[in-house]
């Protein structure tokens, strides 16, 4: 690292340094996430590798591009479809038809507001059960038709209200899971921000799935996991590591397909270099997936999905199975 960004890093650490030991107030506390965001910017620059946590505060951010930002500059004639013709439409996700080049496809995409009251509109990207069902509406509407399905996902995870739970949540996410597992279209799932538990994943079985750079994967945000494990929500730094939650991580597990870099300090300094790589990936992919006919695409994500992990059998289970 050069003697400029040390200087750099050094100046604005003290500061932070500094700032943590005043009282704590909301005044302060912007002032340091404020720093830190550039401090994270400065190691990206550098070329210094930013730590978990720092990705998962990157995810977060409010400049962050979200679901329409990348929608509105990757595709042409976006027509809105909404409803789930059952309750309600859930504008925590939006779906409908478009084109990318000469491909017609079907774009489902969780979205976080930009402003505090766009926020409380979309439930701040937190999906209802309507929402998920009206995501497996479009979905089956792809199929009929032999649309391919592009999905972008960003949520914290699912809303966890009585409402939501009432108007059956747990089924309206296990029967998307099921159902976007036997589509006989291409799926392709892109995570922008956060990609939280169970929320995130209706929208992640795909033939292939793809992170942002700093974009972060888990069954339930650090604060969450530090407060199970150690009844500690101010350990969630620490979590953050040990959870492996990072493109980098989650596309060394193969749990990924590949992982889109973006501009130093995350994608709110250029959209259009992130938008490239999207378009870039999507238009290498859509014509391959589109050639394979619907039985091949749905065992190949059925067998996707069985390799993940780790299997342990015993040597009876191992017999059993050779002799079946």
């Amino acid at each position: 690292m050069s003697k400029k960004y040390i200087d750099q890093l050094q100046a604005l650490e003290s500061e932070l340094q500094a700032l943590r030991e005043q009282n704590d107030n909301s005044a302060v506390a912007i002032q340091m996430r404020e720093i830190e965001e550039e401090i994270n910017i400065i190691r990206s620059k550098a070329g210094v590798d930013i730590s978990a946590w720092d990705r998962v505060k990157l995810a977060r951010l409010p400049e962050r591009p979200t679901a329409l930002d990348y929608m509105d500059l990757l595709f042409r004639d976006f027509i809105e479809l909404h409803g789930d013709r059952h309750y309600a439409d859930d504008k925590a996700i939006i779906g409908g038809i478009a084109t990318i080049d000469d491909f017609p496809v079907t774009v489902i995409a969780q979205q976080k507001g930009r402003s505090t009251a766009e926020n409380i509109e979309r439930n701040f990207g937190m999906p209802n059960p309507e929402g998920y069902r009206k995501a497996l509406r479009l979905m089956k509407q792809a199929e009929k038709f032999g649309r391919p399905v592009i999905c972008f996902v960003d949520t914290q995870g699912a809303y966890p209200g009585l409402g939501a739970e009432e108007r059956g949540q747990g089924e309206a996410i296990a029967r998307i899971l099921m159902e976007s597992s036997n589509l006989k279209v291409p799926i392709i799932s892109i995570l922008i921000g956060e990609g939280g538990s169970g929320g995130a994943l209706a929208l992640a079985v795909a033939d292939r799935v793809v992170m942002l750079e700093n974009a972060i994967y888990s069954i339930l945000s650090p604060e969450g996991f530090a407060s199970i494990l150690w009844k500690d929500a101010g350990r969630a730094q620490e979590a953050a590591e040990k959870m492996k939650i990072t493109a980098k991580e989650i596309k060394e597990f193969s749990l990924i397909d590949a992982v889109i870099k973006e501009p130093a300090g995350g994608a709110q300094y250029d959209i259009d270099i992130v938008v490239k790589a999207i378009r870039r990936y999507l238009l290498n992919q859509l014509p391959e997936l589109m050639k394979k006919k619907d039985t091949q695409l749905v065992r190949e994500r059925y067998n996707k999905f069985r390799q993940m992990g780790v299997f342990r059998y015993s040597l009876e289970n191992k017999r059993t199975s050779e002799e079946e």
